[in-house]
């Protein structure tokens, strides 16, 4: 995938916290030793509510809460990565921090190692998605009686 667009932060972030914790752990381990991290703020567990708006457009009401896990780190050159993840898994809050702060010092390296596999395997998740809902798929069709002219 090397031929699409640069991803925005946001995307990245994105990205990690929305990767299987096992597949992320196994790139990271692929990059060799990890860095020395200072904590900024140590991977903490609460929750968030979660708003909706009916239609996307109508009035915003409480959906519910949803439980999540967040930290901050910095590594030893000065950059400081951000990550915040659905339930409570703590290292992989901290995997998906430790890449954020990578990302920014070496985008490209980290893209080719990291992200073009996450986003690949996002694609290929999408695609068995998508073929189990097509199996299920049911073509209607009606017949043209000859008197409804």
């Amino acid at each position: 995938m090397s031929d699409s667009p640069a991803l925005s932060r946001k995307d990245v972030m994105g990205l990690l916290a929305k990767a299987a914790p096992d597949r992320l752990a196994m790139l990271i381990a692929n990059l060799g030793p990890e860095p020395e991290i200072a904590w900024l703020r140590p991977p903490e567990t609460g929750t968030v509510m979660l708003r909706g708006r009916i239609g996307a457009t109508g009035a915003p009401f409480n959906l519910g809460e949803m439980t999540v896990t967040r930290c901050v780190l910095r590594l030893p050159g000065g950059k400081v990565g951000h990550a915040h993840v659905q339930g409570r898994d703590k290292a992989h809050a901290r995997r998906a921090a430790l890449v954020d702060a990578l990302w920014q010092a070496d985008p490209q390296g980290i893209e080719t190692a990291i992200l073009a596999p996450l986003r690949d395997d996002t694609e290929a998740a999408r695609r068995a998605r998508a073929a189990r809902a097509a199996a299920t798929r049911v073509d209607f069709f009606t017949l043209v009686r000859g008197e409804d002219e």
